[in-house]
């Protein structure tokens, strides 16, 4: 005999009503409270009074621009013209660009839009449109400078240094120095060097060179100016492709090495091949220990044991990568058909036959999906992996951001490092499509 259930009172709806009303209503004061925390605990308000919006867009303009430095010597009156700085990327006095005038003691700069410096003898000045003449002496041990009034913000004044700031450019006066920066579009330098014989002509000039007579006569013009852009000293591109090289290759070792470490341990980890319960558990604890450490930590401890380089990096995937493939690869097992197994046991297969037709066609396309999607992601962990190892791509871009004017340098292996993964991607894609199909 069936009972029928009692239907739900007025008030109990009521209750039912209410209690979700206010649950509709906490989750959101809740969450609100948590980020308001947050915002208390990480000062956010504190941390956005102390950012500098002023270095922000200085550092994304030398992402995508490069500065040439005019400098003179205040002891030795010499002027140099330089690209970042840097003596490999010094002009001679025949290559100044066209916007530096040297006439004796007297060098004039004109920074476009009407903005000029002009060293001489006395001291330095910068005519700024709508706003008046700078003009900066030394006087004794100090510095004496004679502006309108009053001192706008974007020029930074003490005893020892004065500073200029305006869209056009900077202009730093030192006691021992003054230099004046201007900012121009593009990557200097990044097919050619100053010192090269093909610097500064146009495609045009390069394409006709072709076929012109041999500028080297051991090698042909196309193979002079292979050279020239692979030893590039300013952007190190023979450097930068090795580098890139040694991050794919210690994704590469390291996932396959994990995969192949991480296969035969599968199989004592899986309840469906191994029926000593001891020896399974230590397995699966293995991959629990190994996975549970992050590669990061293994890195700085097998730095400190084998020394730094890729290899170490390779390891360092290795182990960790070999805990989550026996796990996954585990539980795949686990998920085996077992009439396929039985069918080829009836045969009267060992149990290396029956793993090999019986097993592996079952698993592969988990096996190759897993492995593939860990090297594309690898290939981007051993970009950080690298910066601590001191290999790959990771390393020159950590030593980039050391320096703190190299910031061009950082954006182009940023670029690097995402057309590696993005062409990793499209390889494993591929790949899969070959081994396991759509």
């Amino acid at each position: 005999m069936m009972t029928s259930l009692p239907y739900p009172t007025y008030a109990s709806v009521q209750r039912r009503f209410k209690t979700r009303r206010r649950a509709a209503f906490a989750i959101p004061v809740l969450i609100l409270l948590y980020l308001t925390y947050l915002f208390a605990s990480f000062d956010i308000a504190g941390l956005a009074a102390r950012a500098r919006m002023d270095n922000a867009r200085i550092l994304l303009s030398d992402f995508v621009a490069y500065k040439t430095h005019v400098t003179r010597d205040n002891r030795s009156t010499a002027v140099s013209v330089a690209i970042e700085g840097e003596a490999k990327a010094t002009y001679t006095p025949a290559q100044y660009p066209a916007w530096v005038k040297v006439a004796g003691d007297t060098t004039t700069i004109d920074l476009g839009q009407g903005h000029i410096v002009t060293y001489d003898a006395s001291g330095a000045r910068y005519s700024v449109p709508g706003y008046g003449l700078i003009d900066i002496e030394p006087d004794g041990g100090t510095l004496k400078l004679t502006a309108p009034k009053p001192i706008p913000d974007w020029i930074n004044v003490s005893d020892t240094r004065i500073s200029v700031t305006t869209p056009e450019g900077r202009f730093a006066y030192s006691r021992s120095k003054v230099e004046t920066f201007k900012y121009q579009p593009g990557w200097a330098l990044f097919f050619f060097t100053l010192d090269s014989p093909f610097y500064g002509k146009s495609y045009g000039q390069l394409t006709a060179l072709l076929g012109a007579e041999r500028l080297d006569p051991t090698r042909s013009n196309l193979s002079y100016m292979a050279s020239e852009f692979w030893n590039n000293t300013h952007w190190h591109h023979g450097d930068v492709a090795w580098a890139l090289f040694e991050t794919v290759l210690m994704a590469f070792l390291g996932t396959m090495g994990a995969a192949l470490i991480a296969l035969p341990l599968a199989f004592l980890a899986a309840a469906n091949f191994t029926p000593i319960r001891t020896l399974r558990f230590a397995c699966r604890r293995l991959f629990d220990f190994v996975r549970g450490v992050d590669g990061l930590i293994w890195t700085i401890i097998l730095s400190r044991a084998f020394g730094p380089g890729p290899m170490t990096g390779a390891l360092a995937i290795l182990l960790t990568d070999s805990g989550t493939f026996g796990k996954t690869f585990s539980e795949a097992l686990e998920n085996i058909d077992e009439k396929q197994l039985e069918g080829i046991r009836s045969t009267g297969a060992g149990p290396l036959l029956r793993a090999r037709f019986g097993v592996l066609p079952q698993i592969a396309p988990i096996l190759l999906s897993q492995v593939l999607y860990y090297l594309e992601s690898n290939t981007r962990s051993a970009t950080v992996i690298g910066a601590i190892v001191g290999g790959g791509i990771g390393l020159l871009l950590t030593q980039a951001i050391i320096t703190q004017k190299d910031w061009e340098d950082v954006a182009y292996y940023m670029i690097l490092i995402v057309l590696m993964v993005m062409a990793m991607d499209t390889f494993s894609g591929w790949l899969r499509r070959k081994l396991i199909g759509r």
